[in-house]
């Protein structure tokens, strides 16, 4: 539903106060089309948007492709990009996460997707970014490792590694990530014995997290044991891309 911010006669510090109340409501997931955005947009909202974006490094809003632009709005509010992704019908997905050791907790909340939605409708709609939806949430507890600076955050953490080619018969690997020199390995059980698998990121096809959960509620935690499961290091034929 349409929401007004404050009426045309409100006070600086009222506008900020309705801003900020704004900002809290939401859901884990926000999913709001381009129309819905024009019908709820007020004046007072867009007046503290300007402010924010007036204050982003020019030269990065100006780069060619639209998922700079929600790089630098994501990481300019506080924010980790994990991904972003342009899915058939106009859909933007945007999968944010907390910087290492934010004193906010761990997990991305209801609030932190509203407030990243809001921002990214403005600036995708000033720099004239065509799409039908956008939607912001969280990585899940099976969070992708993408990057360099993501394999350095989760090392020690148990992940499950796919190769782009077939090592000894089998590319699906579940174990425990370890730095080793200038590469990366990963250690796990076959059978009785501990083995280690030596790897590039160049050679990785996709990384995630191994979600850990116990009766006090979801977390990510270091790994205890590099165990792994006979379903998850799963034989496949001569290494085909399935």
């Amino acid at each position: 539903m349409p929401r007004q911010v404050g009426g045309r006669q409100a006070t600086g510090k009222k506008r900020a106060q309705d801003l900020l109340g704004l900002l809290g409501r939401g859901t884990i997931r926000l999913s709001l089309s381009q129309s819905q955005w024009a019908e709820s947009s007020s004046p007072f909202f867009l007046l503290g948007s300007l402010k924010f974006y007036s204050e982003l490094n020019t030269a990065v809003v100006q780069q060619v492709g639209w998922q700079a632009l929600v790089e630098s709005t994501v990481t300019g509010l506080g924010y980790e990009l994990v991904e972003c992704e342009r899915s058939a019908g106009g859909l933007l997905r945007v999968y944010i996460d907390r910087v290492p050791n934010d004193p906010n907790g761990e997990f991305i909340t209801v609030d932190d997707c509203e407030k990243v939605t809001r921002q990214l409708q403005y600036l995708l709609e000033v720099e004239g970014v065509a799409y039908e939806r956008l939607e912001v949430s969280s990585p899940g507890l099976d969070r992708p490792l993408r990057k360099l600076a993501d394999y350095q955050r989760f090392a020690g953490h148990e992940v499950d590694i796919t190769l782009k080619v077939a090592f000894q018969n089998r590319k699906k690997y579940r174990g425990v990530l370890e730095a080793e020199g200038d590469g990366w390995r990963i250690v796990f059980k076959d059978g009785k014995q501990d083995q280690a698998m030596n790897f590039s990121l160049d050679e990785v096809r996709e990384a995630r997290l191994v979600p850990v959960v116990d009766f006090k509620g979801r977390r990510r935690g270091k790994a205890q044991a590099a165990d792994a499961s006979p379903a998850a290091n799963v034989q496949e034929d001569g290494g085909q891309e399935s």
